[in-house]
């Protein structure tokens, strides 16, 4: 019965110290933002995933395989770094894709294991643009440089859907 005990009060010393170091936690994002456009022009631009113009962080957009499930892409940035992405679904019923990054580099953007949906909801008059995604910090070990931590990643992603969504809403209220 001692050594039960014993046993018992050594695992509860050791439980700290293993729940510090199971690793980085998955991180969420979500965004939205209402434009004055109706949802099928949105969508006819944000359901395009060969084309990222409308985005200010992506200088050029490539691609294969259209819009199809298994597309691929690559986001060229001002900096010259790329972002390679596949399709992974999309709906134009539900006006919703599904795309996952594949490849980056996390000097670039601070994550990985990323993936994200697009959807737009409204009318003929109005539209809500939904982005959310999940993903882990680009340090995928523990103690992360800040640089790669997870509040680096959130708030990158953050920053990237905001600027999206915000030049999104410019383009479609213009008239574009």
């Amino acid at each position: 019965m001692l050594k039960r005990l014993a046993l018992a009060l050594a695992l509860v010393g050791v439980l700290p110290a293993l729940a510090s170091a199971h690793g980085p936690s998955r991180q969420k994002v979500v965004s939205s933002i209402e434009i004055n456009a109706p949802a099928e022009k949105v969508w006819a631009v944000v359901g395009n995933f060969q084309d990222m113009s409308w985005h200010p962080a992506f200088v050029k957009t490539e691609g294969k395989g259209g819009n199809d499930p298994g597309a691929t892409r690559t986001l060229t940035l001002e900096n010259g770094g790329t972002i390679e992405e596949a399709l992974i679904k999309r709906s134009d019923e539900d006006r919703s894709l599904g795309y996952e990054i594949t490849k980056v580099d996390v000097k670039n953007v601070p994550v990985s294991n990323y993936s994200s949906t697009i959807s737009v909801k409204g009318t003929a008059e109005k539209s809500i643009v939904e982005w959310r995604g999940a993903f882990y910090r680009g340090y995928v070990n523990n103690d992360p440089p800040p640089e790669l931590s997870d509040e680096a990643a959130v708030k990158a992603i953050t920053g990237v859907y905001q600027a999206g969504l915000a030049a999104l809403k410019k383009k479609l209220e213009a008239g574009g």
